[in-house]
């Protein structure tokens, strides 16, 4: 990096800092630490979840799936893309928790079924979320230390220090400096203030990519290169593909649905000033991503031609070389060991695939094969042999991408790119920190205490819990190896919580009937499928596979594996792997989620008494505080297509111009054109592979980038004018001491309040 590079990072991220030092100026209780003072408007809540939800770690797992599955699982995708746009018009999960005035998912776990159960599943649910959240930065520090080309240790006062530890420890604190001083409220106002910048930078990078490398000459031919059963551009010729595939498209689709507010109450989920904002907030989210995910989807699309292509085999070259030796330098212990695999690896020649005249290249056979058979037989084949191989496989898909653009990237667009990546990894490791700490405080500690806690008190701790989560997620970050995909990792791990957690959401947002002896059910068969699988996934090549082989029983098993998945081939085919566990984290997740949905309906049916007061918990009806009033309109011809899309009389003509418009885009064009129209037709006359090339460039990248333009434009007006609004509404809100996410006998302290002076007062005044 030049010094203008440095200038470019530098300058921002301290503009950043004193914006989130400066907002502590507006805390005056527990709801502006938690919920921003829930007065936030919809385009600062939106603009700031594109910043929380787009990290280094998102960037890396994409850039990860894509250079293994390339761009043909896109078109499947858009069976997902009418899912989430129809959820958000109908505010599905949103609203009505926005309606439960809930601080936290636990006050409205212990308002619907009870305190026990309150506390065990924040419980889960934190342990699930920490462990998750820690390996954010783990793979934030590792990303700068190959990008960067950092040392993996300095010597400081004749000490040899990890770099690394160093790293992680920097991007903590500056978390910390963050969340400190007003909690979700400097957290809401910097990730707005670095979404703003990062549309331009997302426009910036895009466009390099789009100039500097050719979609016909360089791009599609790299993706049509595949042996079939394998294509990266053709959706109708990928079933060999094993780990990202259509079955594990079908689990992301179901957990959608599924797990929608399963980690509600986090993030921004209670910061609107109603639950008409919060819901307009989540229809905006449709159109926010623009130009994030079309330049995520071009830097994934750009290391795969520059890894593959001919015309950039010496460069290619050059980074496969820097990076094995740095991924040895990180994974293998012995100093013998590592020289004689470095100087294997450099043995090897450059590559020159000829597209069209050599063998087309696979998944088992490519151009990386190389480098991963000269590792594992350096490394050996035995139990520890294996683990040294899956930590060297792992790093080196992973770090491919930072090793790459280091060398490709120019001098100012080198310094937009890491100033982009500091401030995705600063807002989503402050979030993060922050839910997990919030959790701990509001739904684990704050119930088990006799005594409640003053305003200022309650503040200290969760200033402190912060503090807590950071140095817990500095200790994970430090002792944790990944072994696996970083999606097969996520996917997993959340389902510790979340292969039990849909059913206990959904159904007790809009069900009466379950229970919580059904609530605890759903929980203890889901998460523990997950448990087990996770087990067996960490353990597997060091110890359960040796352990099993040396028994006799690694065949029998196996043969039985691969009885019971041969009916779902070839998209799910379990088969004895001495490396890897034979079940990936996709369908452990949906054996789990199948398991915790059939657990909460048996034990809440065993023991099913009453129905429960939905009205109270909605403030609806008798139990409106603050005036507002659920209108219900009957279902006729004319508002049938309304009614679908989740339009009400609440929406202004603004309001309604979005709602079509995003309706129009997902169902319409993304579900109707780009899919049920391209399906009918391959169905009937399967297209040339070439035409998939030129559908894929029209769709993705240049509708796609039109309507970014657009949508860059309106948000950053729209976000500038919430910004100045917040603070405004900020500084005219009232606070309410007893609002701090209390329950009692099912209903918050501040409801109570108001619910016992409703009924003390005479009958003409209320």
């Amino acid at each position: 990096m030049q010094t203008i590079d440095w200038l470019i990072t530098v300058i921002p991220v301290i503009i950043i800092l004193c914006v989130a030092v400066y907002s502590k100026r507006y805390i005056r209780g527990v709801v502006d630490y938690l919920a921003a003072g829930r007065v936030a408007g919809r385009y600062v809540i939106s603009v700031g979840d594109l910043s929380s939800s787009l990290g280094v770690i998102t960037l890396v797992a994409l850039v990860e799936m894509k250079y293994q599955v390339g761009y043909a699982l896109t078109f499947w995708e858009y069976m997902v893309i009418p899912v989430g746009i129809i959820m958000g018009l109908t505010g599905y999960c949103t609203y009505r928790f926005r309606e439960t005035k809930s601080l936290s998912i636990g006050q409205f776990l212990e308002m619907r079924y009870s305190r026990s159960f309150r506390i065990v599943a924040a419980s889960v649910r934190t342990f699930a979320e920490m462990f998750t959240n820690a390996i954010g930065p783990a793979i934030a520090a590792n990303f700068f230390i190959y990008f960067l080309n950092l040392p993996h240790k300095v010597s400081i006062l004749g000490m040899n220090i990890p770099t690394f530890s160093i790293v992680v420890a920097t991007t903590l604190c500056m978390a910390i400096i963050i969340m400190w001083p007003a909690g979700r409220m400097s957290l809401l106002i910097t990730d707005a203030f670095q979404g703003i910048i990062s549309y331009p930078i997302f426009v910036i990078i895009g466009g390099y990519v789009l100039v500097h490398f050719s979609w016909n000459s360089e791009i599609a031919p790299v993706m049509l290169d595949k042996v079939p059963g394998e294509n990266f551009l053709n959706p109708f010729d990928i079933e060999e593909l094993r780990d990202f595939n259509i079955f594990a498209l079908f689990v992301t689709v179901f957990a959608s649905i599924l797990n929608k507010a399963s980690w509600i109450g986090g993030e921004t989920s209670g910061c609107g000033r109603d639950p008409h904002e919060q819901k307009m907030a989540g229809i905006l989210g449709s159109w926010r991503a623009g130009f994030s995910g079309l330049m995520c989807l071009l830097v994934a699309v750009m290391i795969i031609t520059v890894m593959t292509h001919q015309n950039f085999a010496d460069k290619a070259y050059d980074i496969r070389q820097q990076l094995s030796q740095k991924v040895t330098e990180e994974s293998v212990d012995s100093p013998e060991l590592r020289a004689t695999l470095d100087q294997n690896i450099a043995n090897l020649p450059v590559t020159r695939h000829e597209i069209g005249v050599d063998e087309p290249l696979s998944r088992d056979q490519n151009i990386d094969t190389p480098y991963m058979e000269t590792a594992q037989a350096t490394l050996g084949q035995d139990g520890e042999g294996n683990l040294a191989f899956q930590k060297y496989r792992t790093l080196y898909n992973q770090m491919m991408m930072p090793i790459a653009l280091r060398n490709m990237l120019p001098t100012g667009i080198m310094g937009l790119f890491c100033l982009l990546m500091i401030m995705l990894m600063l807002s989503t490791d402050d979030t993060r920190i922050f839910n997990s700490s919030s959790t701990i405080v509001q739904d684990i500690i704050q119930p088990l205490l006799k005594n409640s806690l003053s305003p200022e008190q309650h503040l200290l701790l969760l200033r402190c819990g912060s503090v807590g989560v950071a140095i817990f997620f500095f200790i994970c970050s430090i002792f944790f190896v990944h072994l696996d995909y970083i999606n097969m990792f996520i996917t997993i791990m959340t389902a510790v919580w979340l292969g039990g957690a849909g059913p206990v959401m959904i159904f007790g947002l809009y069900s009466k009937f379950g229970t919580t002896t059904g609530a605890y059910c759903s929980l203890i068969a889901g998460s523990g499928i997950s448990v087990v699988t996770l087990f067996l996934q960490r353990n597997w090549a060091e110890t359960v596979y040796p352990f099993l082989a040396n028994r006799g029983w690694d065949e029998p098993i196996g043969h039985f594996l691969v009885t019971i998945s041969a009916p779902f081939s070839p998209y799910i085919e379990w088969q004895m792997d001495p490396i890897k566990f034979p079940i990936n984290s996709y369908e452990s997740y949906f054996i789990a989620m199948v398991s915790g949905i059939s657990a909460y309906l048996i034990g809440s049916w065993i023991t099913y008494k009453e129905p429960y007061n939905m009205d109270r918990l909605l403030h609806r009806g008798e139990y409106s505080i603050d005036g507002v009033k659920h209108i219900k309109t009957p279902w006729t011809a004319r508002n049938f297509v309304s009614k679908i899309i989740g339009i009400t009389p609440d929406y202004t003509r603004g309001d309604r111009v979005i709602a079509w418009s995003v309706f129009a885009y997902a169902i319409v064009y993304k579900m109707g054109f780009c899919f049920l129209f391209v399906l009918i037709w391959n169905l009937i006359s399967p297209w040339p592979e070439e035409w998939w090339s030129h559908y894929f460039f029209y769709t993705t990248i240049v509708v796609t980038g039109i309507l970014a333009i657009i949508s860059t434009i309106w948000f950053l007006i729209g976000g500038v004018i919430d910004t100045r609004r917040l603070f405004i509404d900020l500084s005219d809100r009232v606070d309410n001491p007893l609002d701090d996410g209390s329950v009692v006998g099912h209903v918050s302290a501040a409801d109570k309040a108001v619910f016992d002076a409703k009924s003390n007062k005479p009958e003409d005044e209320q």
